[in-house]
């Protein structure tokens, strides 16, 4: 199947590793010039360079932290003087830490919404102007399953993510008539660095080793198991792509069928 991305191009924060990456590679892979952020400089220049050997694509590493105010203009204005425009638009921020409500103050729930949310909200108004010259826009928030089915000892981004996935539906009926397409995918467990951290949390609060612990959770997936980054990135690179230009405001689970509700 023809995605039409070739010559499209893609800004993808939190691309240094993990969904993030696995998702700018598979861009990239398809034909589109990708432009990755991420805070640590080295990796993420290792990992445009892994992208440029491995494709014909164009990939330019832009590091910078998004929870910086100044940084989301400035990284669309870097992607739009490199490539001469914009069509793709992927919001990528690491979660929040892991606790209970009592455990954090007003600053760790500043911070949470600095990362989880605002940072999409300017990522996604300085794209505007750009992607309204594109005929092929889309943008593609990534949160998490716990919009739908909050998670234990993960309140803030149970909470904060939540505000994403709203502003992303908002985004699809507000702007759907200016031809820019919004819509979120919602992770479930995924081999990445981060749920690497919380098994081990967990697994130090209960007792168990790493592999035991990645087994409970994988025994309460249908599928059977966790899944990997590149699972994510097929589904990911579809819904920005030129193929789904009739999908728009979805909320779409990437999880092995781990949600148990309807809707």
């Amino acid at each position: 199947m023809d995605l039409h991305l070739n010559d499209k191009r893609a800004l993808i924060t939190g691309a240094s590793r993990g969904l993030g990456y696995a998702t700018a590679r598979l861009l990239a892979l398809e034909g589109a010039a990708v432009a990755i952020n991420a805070r640590n400089p080295e990796k993420l220049e290792t990992a445009a360079a892994a992208i440029r050997a491995a494709t014909s694509a164009k990939a330019i590493a832009l590091p910078g932290d998004v929870t910086d105010p100044a940084l989301p203009a400035s990284l669309v204005a870097r992607t739009v003087d490199e490539f001469g425009g914009l069509d793709i638009l992927i919001t990528n921020a690491g979660g929040p830490p892991t606790g209970s409500f009592e455990s954090f103050d007003d600053a760790a729930w500043q911070r949470a919404i600095e990362s989880s949310f605002t940072s999409h909200v300017r990522l996604i108004r300085a794209a505007l102007p750009h992607l309204r010259q594109s005929s092929a826009a889309s943008v593609l928030t990534i949160t998490s399953i716990s919009v739908k089915q909050p998670i234990a000892n993960l309140i803030l981004s149970n909470t904060v993510r939540a505000a994403t996935a709203a502003l992303t539906k908002s985004l699809s009926q507000e702007l759907g008539r200016e031809g820019i397409r919004f819509n979120s995918i919602l992770p479930g467990l995924t081999e990445t660095e981060r749920l690497t951290t919380l098994m081990n949390e967990q697994a130090t609060r209960s007792g168990h080793t790493l592999e035991e612990e990645a087994k409970l959770r994988a025994a309460n997936i249908p599928l059977g198991r966790i899944g990997i980054p590149e699972e994510f990135a097929n589904a990911a690179v579809f819904l920005v792509s030129p193929a789904a230009s009739y999908i728009n405001g979805v909320m779409l689970q990437v999880d092995g069928g781990s949600y148990a509700g309807l809707f």
